[in-house]
């Protein structure tokens, strides 16, 4: 499996305009979410790597509401048979018992960080991501208390940590890959945040769902 990092930056797309900060408090995504603008995410499926069939999924795009608005996200522990240590939303496959996409991601989260399911105010899903992994990804937004209390299960989650989300929402921190692997032309985001003396170098799947998170929030 490559290393991401060593991957060389084919742009910057210094050009677009941030997420104006007025329109990430609560009551601006609330109304987004109830009512969106014309819009299109911009990735909906990786190159597949391997001949895996689709395998459905929801992730939390869980948005702390401090001041400043943050996202939580995990880093996975090292030992995944996939995606291992790398950083992702808290979630992952559809169960038997789970009725919508919404159950599964509130599953995942109680089942990885401990995050209640009542604590968070879900405010809509975006159009599905799939990995090149064949998961098939529904995104499911949802805002949580500045208290929010987490707890890892150490099995799954090395980490748990929040990133800004006007850092997030700006593309002059979002870097676009291109490579050639395995006969594939792949190409993929990367939105390092440097947090205190820890990079959090978030990439690929998520990467590219918080690049549609951004379409839909900018259009």
């Amino acid at each position: 499996m490559i290393d991401p990092r060593q991957v060389p930056i084919s742009g910057v797309d210094w050009h677009l305009p941030a997420v104006a900060h007025d329109r990430l408090t609560a009551d601006q995504l609330r109304q987004r979410f109830a009512n969106p603008p014309p819009w299109a995410p911009e990735i909906r499926q990786e190159p597949p790597w391997e001949g895996r069939p689709p395998t459905p999924a929801a992730v939390l795009v869980g948005v702390v509401l401090r001041p400043s608005p943050t996202v939580l996200l995990t880093q996975r522990t090292s030992h995944l048979p996939t995606h291992a240590g790398q950083i992702a939303f808290p979630g992952g496959k559809v169960d038997h018992q789970d009725a919508t996409p919404t159950e599964t991601a509130l599953r995942e989260a109680w089942e990885e960080v401990g995050l209640q399911p009542e604590g968070v105010e879900i405010l809509g899903q975006m159009p599905a991501y799939t990995t090149g992994t064949s998961f098939v990804v529904i995104p499911v937004v949802g805002l949580l208390s500045p208290d929010v209390a987490v707890m890892p299960n150490p099995h799954e989650v090395a980490d748990v940590f929040e990133v800004p989300l006007d850092y997030l929402m700006n593309p002059a921190h979002h870097r676009r890959h291109d490579w050639w692997w395995e006969g594939r032309h792949r190409q993929w985001y990367s939105m390092p945040y440097q947090d205190g003396a820890t990079e959090r170098y978030i990439w690929g799947a998520t990467a590219g769902m918080l690049r549609n998170l951004y379409r839909l929030l900018s259009a």
